[in-house]
């Protein structure tokens, strides 16, 4: 599956837009990125969510950076064989990658279909 980037950073917004008004107001100070590749030493991975989740923060977190959500442009691509298989496997990135942020983890994500 192949798209120029543009079309997929609408994907991206699509899917953000998806994610039900009640979670998304919970969602604060996180910044959302789109990169081509994930790290080396994890070419298989489609997202990383990376900050510290709402279940871990200390008091003192505002004013820190935003946590960051990044969606990996190229392995989702790769996964896909149509463009309806892309627009579902980016959304369940998205909400994989949220519900770090309120500090699910991979185990329960799993179970919920979101891994």
């Amino acid at each position: 599956m192949e798209i120029t980037a543009e079309e997929f950073d609408v994907l991206v917004d699509r899917a953000l837009d998806d994610v039900p008004d009640e979670l998304a107001s919970l969602v604060h100070n996180v910044v959302v990125l789109v990169e081509d590749e994930p790290p080396a030493d994890d070419p298989d991975l489609l997202g990383y969510y990376d900050g510290w989740a709402l279940t871990e923060r200390q008091a003192n977190h505002a004013g820190a950076l935003p946590d960051r959500i990044l969606l990996f442009r190229n392995p989702l691509m790769e996964m896909c064989e149509t463009h309806d298989e892309l627009v579902d496997e980016i959304g369940i990135t998205v909400v994989h990658e949220i519900a770090h942020h309120f500090g699910i983890d991979d185990a329960r994500l799993h179970e919920l279909g979101y891994a």
